[in-house]
């Protein structure tokens, strides 16, 4: 199975000029992301500025605006997405019950009413249209069928079910798509899209979840960067599938030695920073310090990565020194700086470097 990627992505605090959005953009098109929202055309003119930029500048990426299902946002991505190869607008619509009381003070009816007078009229000017129950993690399942099946048959492209607020269990969030998979009639016309939020620190594993019950694309980000804990990490993701391609059976179509090349970008052009110990990307990742570790690794590296660093883009693994490294790492090290030393000499200056480092 051929999974899209899509990524996007607005943190707290973040705001990437016009210039930075078209680095990075570029820069994902190398990774070999499917799809890039680029912004949202009608929270200002900046951010229908950026999208255009991104739109002009990307060749073999659909690129796409972000849109409420108002007429005013439909009209503002159209005019954002001028030159774009590949256009496509995401409506969104919130349909749980705790957003149509509070946020929308609607009753079902209006969502289906609202949500299929946007998508019909987006269809006026674009052929492909993904739209989003938002919150859709916490609305009724029968509901959440009622709408997809109204997506489908007013033109959307992809339907979008994403755990806004971070609340799925893995088992919960597979469920929707299985469910959907197996009750709504033309659900084979369309993407399902998976969209995951990091709230409770399950956003990869609900995506893969996802992919398990017959998802068509992911949504997430570089970093894992995104509103409140984040979004779903693309990079997680993707070296899972790649990793235990015997268990998902899916595959994507990026550049996997252009991941940690990405992640520098996103991190250095957004300010924030990647944790040492985060998955994949970490300056930690492929870093071992215990004596135990260092030993395995350097008789066989499988014996404690299941990955390869030159995978992502990295160099090579690091065997850190210190007051938990062993004498095998230790005498390792000295010979790559350029010292020959005898088992007693070795012996010695170990005992000293044990000493320092504590």
């Amino acid at each position: 199975m051929k999974l899209d990627l899509i990524h996007f992505g607005q943190s707290p605090g973040v705001n990437l000029n016009m210039q930075e959005k078209v680095e990075i953009a570029l820069q994902l098109e190398k990774l070999g992301v499917d799809r890039m929202e680029a912004g949202f055309p009608a929270a200002s003119p900046g951010d229908l500025a950026g999208v255009n930029a991104v739109a002009r500048a990307i060749k073999n990426a659909s690129v796409i605006g972000l849109s409420r299902a108002r007429e005013n946002d439909i009209e503002a991505v159209r005019e954002a997405l001028q030159g774009a190869q590949d256009p496509c607008i995401h409506l969104f619509l919130a349909t749980s019950p705790i957003h149509r009381q509070h946020k929308l003070r609607m009753e079902k009816h209006q969502v289906l009413e609202t949500a299929e007078a946007a998508i019909k009229y987006a269809k006026k000017y674009f052929s492909k249209i993904e739209f989003s129950l938002e919150d859709a993690g916490r609305t009724e399942l029968d509901f959440i069928a009622e709408v997809t099946s109204m997506a489908i048959r007013a033109g959307a492209s992809v339907v979008n079910i994403p755990d806004t607020v971070g609340y799925m269990t893995p088992y919960d969030y597979g469920n929707i798509f299985k469910m959907l998979k197996e009750t709504v009639p033309g659900i084979e016309k369309i993407q399902l899209s998976a969209h995951c939020h990091d709230d409770l620190g399950m956003a990869t594993a609900n995506a893969l979840a996802a992919v398990l019950n017959g998802a068509d694309q992911i949504e997430g980000t570089i970093n894992g960067i995104g509103e409140r804990a984040g979004n779903t990490s693309i990079e997680e993701v993707v070296m899972a599938l790649e990793t235990r391609q015997d268990f998902y059976q899916a595959k994507t179509s990026l550049v996997l030695n252009e991941i940690y090349r990405t992640s520098r970008l996103v991190s250095k052009l957004t300010g924030m920073v990647v944790p040492g110990n985060k998955a994949i990307v970490g300056a930690n990742a492929f870093a071992h310090e215990s004596g135990i570790h260092q030993d395995g690794m350097l008789k066989e590296k499988t014996t404690y990565e299941i990955m390869s660093p030159e995978t992502i883009g990295v160099k090579e693994s690091k065997l850190v020194m210190g007051k938990h490294s062993g004498r095998h790492a230790f005498r390792e090290k000295l010979i790559d700086l350029g010292y020959e030393l005898g088992d007693e000499q070795v012996n010695a200056a170990f005992a000293k470097f044990k000493d320092l480092a504590d």
